[in-house]
């Protein structure tokens, strides 16, 4: 057996028709019996040799049990992360491991500065500033399933969760599946700063006001411009 009695993730080729989020799904599925519902993926990385490549999906499974369900795997385990340089690793997990740690349990939050964003783009916005906000949570719906690339690594795409701050006429816009709105009473940079402060994952911040943009960067944030985001959102 090639690298047998080695301990890595449970993998395969993708299939014609799947993306390497549903690829994943379907090897886990298939060697450990963890359904795709029990799991959200929340960021793929991808090491490129050339003439082919490998993808290595991350995902949050809280709770879900796992067994050897096929003949590819003799034990299957769920581990501490900490603990995984203890095992025998396969060869190339033992090499990928080490950033992949850097990225285990942690997932992306995109906070959307909406009056920003939606003021970025000279389109009648201001006629229908409701509307306005609402068309940008749907196109913000989309980009849940779609991803985004690291700001600091371009091998590495987030499926995020994403924050729409809003106020003025557009304080009663409602969320939708993957896109949280809140609404600012008053002052929407200070809600934003709130709403980062509170946040231990990764986030990233689409705005391009200054003063905002320094708040949250000191908070640790990284920065999105508007119109970075509003060409992603257009291709979807």
């Amino acid at each position: 057996m090639h690298h047998g009695r080695t301990w890595a993730l449970p993998g395969g080729a993708i299939e014609a028709g799947e993306t390497a989020v549903t690829a994943a799904a379907r090897e886990a599925f298939e060697e450990a019996s963890v359904p795709a519902e029990a799991f959200r993926a929340v960021s793929a990385s991808v090491v490129d040799h050339g003439e082919w490549s490998y993808t290595t999906v991350l995902a949050l499974a809280d709770g879900a049990e796992a067994r050897v369900a096929n003949t590819e795997s003799a034990e299957v385990r769920w581990v501490d992360p900490d603990d995984v340089p203890s095992y025998r690793l396969h060869r190339d997990f033992a090499a990928a491991w080490p950033d992949l740690r850097d990225r285990v349990g942690q997932e992306l939050v995109l906070v959307v500065d909406g009056a920003n964003v939606v003021g970025s783009r000279p389109d009648g916005w201001w006629r229908d500033r409701h509307g306005a906000a609402e068309r940008l949570r749907d196109q913000l719906a989309k980009l849940v399933e779609a991803g985004v690339p690291d700001p600091d690594d371009a091998a590495v795409t987030w499926w995020p969760r994403i924050v729409l701050v809003v106020e003025g006429k557009a304080k009663h816009v409602t969320g939708v599946p993957g896109v949280e709105v809140v609404a600012a009473d008053t002052d929407g940079d200070s809600k934003i700063v709130e709403v980062v402060a509170q946040e231990k994952a990764k986030v990233l911040v689409a705005t391009a006001d200054r003063e905002l943009k320094r708040r949250v960067e000191a908070l640790g944030a990284s920065i999105l411009g508007p119109g970075t985001l509003r060409t992603r959102l257009d291709k979807l």
